[in-house]
Protein backbone atom coordinates (compact mmCIF):
# COMPACT_ATOMS: atom_id res chain seq x y z
CA UNK A 1 0.00 0.00 0.00
CA UNK A 2 1.56 3.57 -0.49
CA UNK A 3 1.37 5.77 2.64
CA UNK A 4 2.28 9.02 1.35
CA UNK A 5 1.64 10.48 -2.36
CA UNK A 6 2.79 13.83 -3.34
CA UNK A 7 1.96 14.93 -6.93
CA UNK A 8 3.12 18.32 -8.43
CA UNK A 9 3.44 19.80 -4.81
CA UNK A 10 4.43 23.64 -4.76
CA UNK A 11 4.60 26.49 -2.21
CA UNK A 12 5.31 30.14 -2.30
CA UNK A 13 6.53 32.31 0.43
CA UNK A 14 5.22 35.89 -0.44
CA UNK A 15 7.21 36.32 -3.79
CA UNK A 16 9.44 33.21 -3.33
CA UNK A 17 8.74 29.40 -4.57
CA UNK A 18 9.99 27.24 -2.22
CA UNK A 19 8.90 24.09 -3.74
CA UNK A 20 8.59 23.54 -7.32
CA UNK A 21 6.26 20.92 -7.93
CA UNK A 22 7.58 17.48 -6.21
CA UNK A 23 6.29 14.47 -6.60
CA UNK A 24 7.29 11.45 -4.61
CA UNK A 25 5.51 8.38 -2.86
CA UNK A 26 6.34 6.07 0.03
CA UNK A 27 5.71 2.53 0.61
CA UNK A 28 4.12 1.77 3.90
CA UNK A 29 6.58 0.48 6.28
CA UNK A 30 9.40 2.22 3.84
CA UNK A 31 11.65 3.87 6.09
CA UNK A 32 12.35 7.62 3.15
CA UNK A 33 14.70 10.04 3.46
CA UNK A 34 14.21 13.58 2.50
CA UNK A 35 17.62 14.91 1.87
CA UNK A 36 19.60 17.56 0.86
CA UNK A 37 21.22 20.95 2.16
CA UNK A 38 19.40 23.25 4.47
CA UNK A 39 16.76 25.67 2.78
CA UNK A 40 16.14 22.80 0.14
CA UNK A 41 12.58 22.63 0.86
CA UNK A 42 12.92 19.46 2.90
CA UNK A 43 10.90 21.18 6.19
CA UNK A 44 8.16 22.56 4.08
CA UNK A 45 7.46 19.54 2.41
CA UNK A 46 6.84 17.86 6.04
CA UNK A 47 5.20 20.56 7.43
CA UNK A 48 2.45 20.38 4.57
CA UNK A 49 2.01 16.48 5.36
CA UNK A 50 1.50 17.26 8.73
CA UNK A 51 -1.36 19.45 8.22
CA UNK A 52 0.43 22.69 9.37
CA UNK A 53 0.96 24.10 6.38
CA UNK A 54 -0.98 24.30 3.09
CA UNK A 55 0.23 23.87 -0.25
CA UNK A 56 0.25 26.23 -3.04
CA UNK A 57 -0.26 23.58 -5.48
CA UNK A 58 -0.30 19.92 -6.06
CA UNK A 59 -1.88 17.42 -3.90
CA UNK A 60 -0.56 15.07 -1.21
CA UNK A 61 -2.19 12.14 0.47
CA UNK A 62 -1.21 10.24 3.63
CA UNK A 63 -3.07 6.42 3.41
CA UNK A 64 -5.50 8.08 1.05
CA UNK A 65 -6.15 11.19 3.12
CA UNK A 66 -5.90 14.72 1.25
CA UNK A 67 -3.52 16.99 3.64
CA UNK A 68 -5.70 19.63 3.11
CA UNK A 69 -9.17 18.22 2.51
CA UNK A 70 -9.07 15.54 5.18
CA UNK A 71 -6.36 17.23 7.85
CA UNK A 72 -8.07 15.77 10.66
CA UNK A 73 -7.80 12.17 9.45
CA UNK A 74 -4.54 12.89 8.90
CA UNK A 75 -3.73 13.91 11.88
CA UNK A 76 -4.99 10.85 13.50
CA UNK A 77 -2.78 8.60 11.68
CA UNK A 78 0.65 10.76 11.96
CA UNK A 79 2.99 11.90 14.35
CA UNK A 80 5.44 14.87 13.90
CA UNK A 81 8.70 15.76 15.17
CA UNK A 82 10.01 19.06 14.26
CA UNK A 83 13.92 19.74 14.12
CA UNK A 84 13.74 22.68 17.14
CA UNK A 85 11.20 20.67 19.56
CA UNK A 86 11.34 21.40 22.86
CA UNK A 87 9.58 19.48 25.99
CA UNK A 88 8.44 21.03 29.24
CA UNK A 89 11.09 21.87 31.24
CA UNK A 90 9.32 22.01 34.23
CA UNK A 91 8.44 18.36 34.27
CA UNK A 92 11.05 15.25 34.93
CA UNK A 93 10.73 13.35 31.37
CA UNK A 94 8.38 10.83 32.74
CA UNK A 95 5.93 13.07 34.02
CA UNK A 96 5.88 14.55 30.42
CA UNK A 97 5.48 11.06 28.48
CA UNK A 98 2.99 10.31 31.25
CA UNK A 99 1.16 14.05 30.10
CA UNK A 100 1.31 13.90 26.08
CA UNK A 101 0.55 10.25 26.59
CA UNK A 102 -3.26 11.29 28.17
CA UNK A 103 -3.22 13.45 25.69
CA UNK A 104 -3.58 11.43 22.68
CA UNK A 105 -4.65 8.47 24.72
CA UNK A 106 -8.63 7.19 24.53
CA UNK A 107 -8.38 6.11 28.13
CA UNK A 108 -6.39 5.42 30.57
CA UNK A 109 -5.24 1.24 30.17
CA UNK A 110 -4.05 2.68 26.68
CA UNK A 111 -2.22 5.89 28.40
CA UNK A 112 -0.19 3.35 30.78
CA UNK A 113 0.31 0.82 27.51
CA UNK A 114 1.83 4.41 25.60
CA UNK A 115 3.85 5.14 28.86
CA UNK A 116 5.29 2.13 29.70
CA UNK A 117 6.46 2.12 25.63
CA UNK A 118 7.72 6.11 25.72
CA UNK A 119 9.69 4.97 28.85
CA UNK A 120 11.48 2.12 26.91
CA UNK A 121 11.74 3.54 23.82
CA UNK A 122 13.69 7.00 25.15
CA UNK A 123 16.52 4.64 27.21
CA UNK A 124 16.68 7.51 29.63
CA UNK A 125 16.61 4.92 32.46
CA UNK A 126 16.35 6.77 36.06
CA UNK A 127 17.35 9.87 34.49
CA UNK A 128 13.59 10.00 33.70
CA UNK A 129 12.83 10.82 36.83
CA UNK A 130 14.79 14.10 36.60
CA UNK A 131 13.64 17.51 35.14
CA UNK A 132 13.82 17.91 31.32
CA UNK A 133 15.77 21.01 32.15
CA UNK A 134 18.47 19.16 33.11
CA UNK A 135 18.85 16.92 30.24
CA UNK A 136 21.57 17.28 27.66
CA UNK A 137 20.56 17.94 23.87
CA UNK A 138 20.97 14.54 22.63
CA UNK A 139 18.89 13.23 26.12
CA UNK A 140 15.81 16.17 25.29
CA UNK A 141 15.93 14.70 21.29
CA UNK A 142 15.91 10.93 22.68
CA UNK A 143 12.83 11.91 25.14
CA UNK A 144 10.93 13.79 21.85
CA UNK A 145 11.70 10.91 19.77
CA UNK A 146 10.02 8.20 22.67
CA UNK A 147 7.05 10.88 22.74
CA UNK A 148 6.19 10.76 18.61
CA UNK A 149 6.51 6.74 18.56
CA UNK A 150 4.81 5.89 22.07
CA UNK A 151 1.86 6.55 20.27
CA UNK A 152 2.76 4.37 17.62
CA UNK A 153 1.75 6.12 14.31
CA UNK A 154 0.99 4.98 10.97
CA UNK A 155 3.15 7.60 9.66
CA UNK A 156 6.10 9.18 11.81
CA UNK A 157 7.54 12.27 10.60
CA UNK A 158 11.02 13.25 11.66
CA UNK A 159 12.85 16.72 10.65
CA UNK A 160 16.62 16.30 11.39
CA UNK A 161 16.00 14.20 13.86
CA UNK A 162 19.46 13.78 15.16
CA UNK A 163 20.65 16.98 13.74
CA UNK A 164 23.12 18.32 16.13
CA UNK A 165 23.83 15.36 18.47
CA UNK A 166 27.63 13.46 19.21
CA UNK A 167 28.26 10.27 17.50
CA UNK A 168 26.41 8.09 20.25
CA UNK A 169 23.07 9.88 20.57
CA UNK A 170 23.02 10.26 16.65
CA UNK A 171 23.19 6.17 16.50
CA UNK A 172 21.11 5.42 19.30
CA UNK A 173 18.61 7.59 17.52
CA UNK A 174 19.17 5.95 14.18
CA UNK A 175 18.82 2.36 15.93
CA UNK A 176 15.62 3.15 17.72
CA UNK A 177 13.63 4.12 14.45
CA UNK A 178 15.23 0.91 12.82
CA UNK A 179 14.05 -1.11 15.20
CA UNK A 180 10.87 0.46 15.46
CA UNK A 181 9.78 0.05 11.73
CA UNK A 182 10.51 -3.43 12.11
CA UNK A 183 8.82 -4.40 15.39
CA UNK A 184 5.86 -2.12 14.65
CA UNK A 185 5.87 -1.68 10.51
CA UNK A 186 5.27 2.10 11.02
CA UNK A 187 6.33 3.93 7.90
CA UNK A 188 8.99 6.69 8.31
CA UNK A 189 9.79 10.01 6.41
CA UNK A 190 12.67 11.39 7.78
CA UNK A 191 14.63 14.72 7.00
CA UNK A 192 17.84 15.33 7.06
CA UNK A 193 21.02 17.21 5.45
CA UNK A 194 23.29 14.59 6.65
CA UNK A 195 23.41 12.17 3.73
CA UNK A 196 25.99 9.45 5.01
CA UNK A 197 24.25 9.45 7.90
CA UNK A 198 20.41 8.63 6.32
CA UNK A 199 22.54 6.23 3.23
CA UNK A 200 22.89 3.73 6.62
CA UNK A 201 18.94 4.38 7.94
CA UNK A 202 16.80 4.79 4.80
CA UNK A 203 15.22 2.06 2.76
CA UNK A 204 14.71 4.81 0.07
CA UNK A 205 15.92 8.54 -0.22
CA UNK A 206 14.43 11.20 -2.62
CA UNK A 207 16.88 14.11 -2.94
CA UNK A 208 15.73 17.68 -2.82
CA UNK A 209 17.47 20.90 -4.37
CA UNK A 210 16.64 24.42 -4.51
CA UNK A 211 12.97 23.34 -4.47
CA UNK A 212 12.90 20.33 -6.79
CA UNK A 213 13.42 16.32 -6.50
CA UNK A 214 16.61 15.68 -8.51
CA UNK A 215 17.02 12.13 -7.63
CA UNK A 216 14.73 9.34 -6.33
CA UNK A 217 15.94 5.59 -5.11
CA UNK A 218 17.54 3.21 -2.94
CA UNK A 219 21.36 4.48 -2.01
CA UNK A 220 22.99 1.31 -3.43
CA UNK A 221 20.80 2.01 -6.35
CA UNK A 222 22.03 5.73 -6.73
CA UNK A 223 25.52 4.74 -5.83
CA UNK A 224 25.83 2.57 -8.72
CA UNK A 225 23.99 4.94 -11.56
CA UNK A 226 26.42 7.74 -10.27
CA UNK A 227 29.41 5.21 -10.08
CA UNK A 228 29.87 7.13 -6.73
CA UNK A 229 31.26 6.28 -2.79
CA UNK A 230 28.41 7.55 -1.38
CA UNK A 231 25.44 9.37 -1.24
CA UNK A 232 27.24 13.23 -0.98
CA UNK A 233 29.48 12.00 -4.30
CA UNK A 234 25.20 11.16 -5.46
CA UNK A 235 24.18 14.44 -4.79
CA UNK A 236 26.88 16.34 -6.18
CA UNK A 237 26.88 14.70 -9.29
CA UNK A 238 22.94 15.01 -9.83
CA UNK A 239 23.15 18.74 -9.04
CA UNK A 240 26.01 19.00 -11.65
CA UNK A 241 28.78 19.80 -9.32
CA UNK A 242 32.42 19.00 -10.54
CA UNK A 243 34.12 16.49 -8.12
CA UNK A 244 37.88 16.72 -8.65
CA UNK A 245 39.70 13.98 -8.29
CA UNK A 246 42.29 12.57 -4.97
CA UNK A 247 45.24 13.97 -4.87
CA UNK A 248 48.06 11.96 -6.43
CA UNK A 249 45.26 10.36 -8.59
CA UNK A 250 44.29 6.64 -9.32
CA UNK A 251 47.19 4.25 -7.31
CA UNK A 252 48.95 7.14 -5.51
Amino acid sequence: MTAVRVENLKKDYGGVRALKGISFEIKEGEIFGLIGPNGAGKSTTLKILATLLKPTGGRAEVFGHDVVKEAEGVRALISYLPEEAGAYKNLTGKEYLGFMARLYAKDEKRAEEMLKLGVELSGLGERLNDKVSTYSKGMTRKLLLARALMVTPKLAILDEPASGLDIVNAYEIRKTIKRFAREKGVTFLVSSHNMLEVEFLCDRVAMIAEGRIVEIGTPKELKEKYDAENLEEVFMRAIGVHIPEPVGGEGS
